[in-house]
């Protein structure tokens, strides 16, 4: 079944890879970004650029078609930044999603998948993660997500949202055709900063930390295409056109990867060594973070698809040779 949907951030990465795959599903797609951190050219179909934290722009666009749900990607989410804004966090993380939902349930769009992390979780207290552990964010960033987590929640059980949060692992890999990928900056992630030091085009790549409790000494985490993601997104909004209520989900491949095992896996991809060098651990950065997504299996018949690392980097490294912007 074919929707209207309203992708506030789809000019991101992970939006705008979200919002390809629902067209090509038949989904009829609008975005609106602000272009902060976004990409005009990784949009196709109609753009409106404007701020999630504009109510009276909000309000024009949810009530200027007949919009079957929203796929909300639209946030501050470097940690560290995080750490030292918070104000600014809050006003758009929490602040913005606030907003939206009340311009969303007057416009009568009551649908809403909404992108979320494994911060809230903070550091685990067992492994691997599951959906029935307590929020216990560690960062400001962790800590918006959760408290918009909370929020949709009531929303959900007070006011008849219809609302399902999916819990990001890692996102990693790109299109398949090397048409959209990632492009931050400053770039943040590790298998596009470790591509770029593989091409020469940054200095070498600092370890945080050689001596974490894991098999080689390095962090441990979970690494998801970004297409496994689109499609968890596609499932959930299909279930929520079915009239579920939604619900909380990890979507992780509930395999955990080192740091120095992306770099080889990088290695091998771009024909090169990645070069690097020991440094200090982060502080905040926990040893290992891996998924449970028994329930998104169950529930919305998920399954990751790209469950080989080397496939996930071959994607990255397909892109990183011929950015479209």
């Amino acid at each position: 079944m074919s929707a209207r949907v309203l992708v506030i951030g789809g000019a991101g990465y992970i939006g705008s890879i979200c919002a390809r795959v629902f067209s090509d599903a038949g989904h009829r797609i609008v975005t609106l970004d602000n272009l902060s951190t976004g990409h005009r050219g990784a949009v196709s179909g109609p753009f409106i650029e404007g701020d999630i934290r504009d109510r009276k722009l909000l309000q024009e666009v949810l009530r200027s078609e007949p919009f079957d749900a929203v796929l909300h990607f639209a946030a501050k989410s470097v940690v560290g930044h995080s750490v030292h804004q918070p104000a600014h966090y809050f006003d758009v993380n929490v602040g913005g999603t606030i907003g939206l939902v009340q311009e969303m349930l007057d416009a009568g769009v009551r649908r809403m998948v909404f992108s979320s992390t494994c911060a809230i979780y903070g550091t685990p207290l067992t492994l691997p993660l599951t959906e029935d552990l307590p929020f216990a964010p560690v960062s400001p960033y962790g800590e918006t997500k959760a408290m918009v987590e909370r929020f949709l929640a009531l929303c959900r059980e007070r006011e008849g949202l219809q609302v399902t949060c999916l819990r990001y692992f890692n996102a990693a890999g790109a299109m398949l055709d090397g048409s959209l990928g990632e492009a931050h900056d400053p770039e943040t992630h590790l298998i596009p900063l470790a591509i770029q030091a593989a091409m020469g085009r940054r200095p070498p790549l600092k370890l945080f930390g050689t001596d974490y409790p894991t098999r080689d000494g390095t962090c441990v985490r979970d690494y998801i295409h970004v297409l496994d993601l689109a499609d968890a997104h596609l499932r959930a909004l299909k279930q929520l056109l079915e009239g579920d209520s939604g619900d909380g989900y990890n979507v992780g491949t509930g395999q955990g990867t080192t740091v120095r095992e992306v770099l080889a896996a990088t290695g091998r991809a771009v024909g090169t060594p990645v070069p690097h060098a020991p440094a200090p651990r982060r502080a905040g950065d926990p040893a290992a973070l891996y998924a449970q997504s028994d329930k998104a299996r169950l529930t919305l018949g998920w399954e990751p698809r790209f469950t080989d690392l080397d496939d996930i980097v071959s994607s990255a490294v397909k892109w990183a040779r011929s950015p479209q912007f």
